[in-house]
């Protein structure tokens, strides 16, 4: 008979679902980016956040009623924790950009919500293919591929923050965009630390 799959791997799809949707949202604010509406934008950003969050104390509940897992608790905390940061940091763009009141999109930006939202992606896989990690074959490449992407994501903050120190313009809107790079930059960390995080759990547990 096949086991029946505990609820957590679930939860865990489901919570990565919000990361992807901010990514797409990030996406669509900076490809069609206009600024008297980035503070409404920012609100549906939030309410993706808030619904993480929902999703995620779902879980801390469960957690606490039993006393059997899948996987130590401690490891369901930490990467439930882990997820939800990726939400966060995603909204965290679009507050940045309303607090500067950034009036346009450089496309280094885009660049970053585009390799932002692969990571996502690929994390969606990672997480949907995690119940089944002692036979599954797809989850160490698919980390690898969400390593390469903030690989990317470095060389690319690295390139757009040297070219914005070197050219000239209103020193407020440079550190505003250097503030944004920054948050954008962490996106990517907080999607690498659940895949390497996925890929410890497997190899505690293997």
């Amino acid at each position: 008979m096949a086991r029946k799959k505990s609820p957590y791997y679930d939860g865990f799809v489901a919570m990565n679902s919000y990361c992807c949707k901010a990514a797409q949202t990030l996406q669509e604010v900076l490809n069609d980016f206009k600024p008297e509406v980035l503070s409404q934008k920012q609100e549906a950003m939030h309410t993706i956040e808030h619904e993480a969050d929902n999703e995620k104390h779902k879980m801390m509940e469960q957690l606490a009623r039993e006393f059997i897992t899948p996987i130590e608790r401690e490891d369901i905390i930490e990467l439930a924790q882990a997820i939800d940061d990726v939400t966060d940091s995603i909204e965290d763009v679009l507050m940045r950009m309303y607090m500067y009141h950034m009036q346009e999109v450089r496309p280094e930006a885009k660049q970053f919500a585009q390799l932002i939202f692969k990571c996502c992606e690929n994390l969606q896989q990672v997480l949907e293919e995690f119940h089944n990690f002692r036979k599954d074959t797809k989850i160490h490449a698919l980390v690898v591929e969400v390593n390469s992407l903030e690989e990317e994501g470095d060389r690319l903050y690295v390139s757009t923050v040297h070219q914005l120190y070197g050219e000239d313009g209103e020193p407020s809107v440079k550190i505003g965009w250097v503030r944004t790079f920054d948050c954008l930059e962490e996106c990517c960390d907080a999607c690498e630390h659940v895949a390497n995080l996925v890929e410890s759990i497997i190899m505690k547990n293997t």
